[in-house]
């Protein structure tokens, strides 16, 4: 069973169909008993950032999600589930995140030829074995719609950059922990193949 948080923000019931797709059993929840009694949990989240981590103080979730992560249960953080993760976010502002992984999140700065937001298909590179890249092709394209990305201060949890005027981190991993600036759900079949791996795990 997979607990999708819900704090009110985020494409829930995407990631939930994507997960049903697959034969993922996977509910989607705001109780804080279920979300820190859950086997594995995806965040998910769209929107401001000041707002997201708001919501999740508000609703008394922080907690839970930081227990999981702490005691290394499968965890993934998709897109500003990623971003929460750091340490602060210049989106708009200064504002505290998590805190579990030490860094920042910042905004691409202004290309002449590039448009920010960075929204569209791109490529990851891919640094070592990811388990959740398992039987995923090196080339694959996933889906990004972002202007801020993560910038983390220890390189050893990068597991993969993409190129978008620069190489920004668009995978994070630590133990059972990880987390995508892309969109798995919006993403086709390599999305679906990463959450049937997460499944698995």
């Amino acid at each position: 069973m997979i607990t999708i948080v819900d704090y009110g923000m985020g494409n829930l019931r995407s990631v939930q169909k994507a997960c049903e797709r697959v034969g993922i059993d996977a509910r989607v929840s705001s109780d804080r008993g279920e979300i820190a009694t859950a086997e594995k949990l995806i965040l998910p989240g769209v929107g401001a950032f000041r707002d997201a981590i708001a919501e999740l103080h508000k609703q008394e979730l922080v907690e839970p999600i930081l227990a999981h992560i702490a005691a290394d249960r499968p965890f993934l953080g998709i897109c500003l589930g990623l971003q929460m993760l750091l340490e602060v976010s210049h989106e708009d502002g200064r504002y505290d995140g998590l805190a579990v992984i030490p860094g920042e999140v910042v905004r691409f700065p202004d290309f002449e030829e590039l448009k920010v937001p960075h929204m569209g298909w791109n490529r990851l590179k891919v640094s070592g074995e990811q388990p959740l890249l398992a039987g995923i092709p090196d080339d694959a394209y996933f889906y990004f719609v972002h202007s801020y990305y993560v910038a983390p201060q220890d390189q050893s949890v990068v597991a993969a950059t993409s190129d978008y005027g620069i190489d920004f981190v668009s995978m994070i991993a630590r133990g059972n922990m990880f987390a995508t600036q892309f969109h798995p759900e919006k993403s086709q079949k390599v999305g679906l193949r990463l959450l049937k791996n997460f499944a698995e795990l």
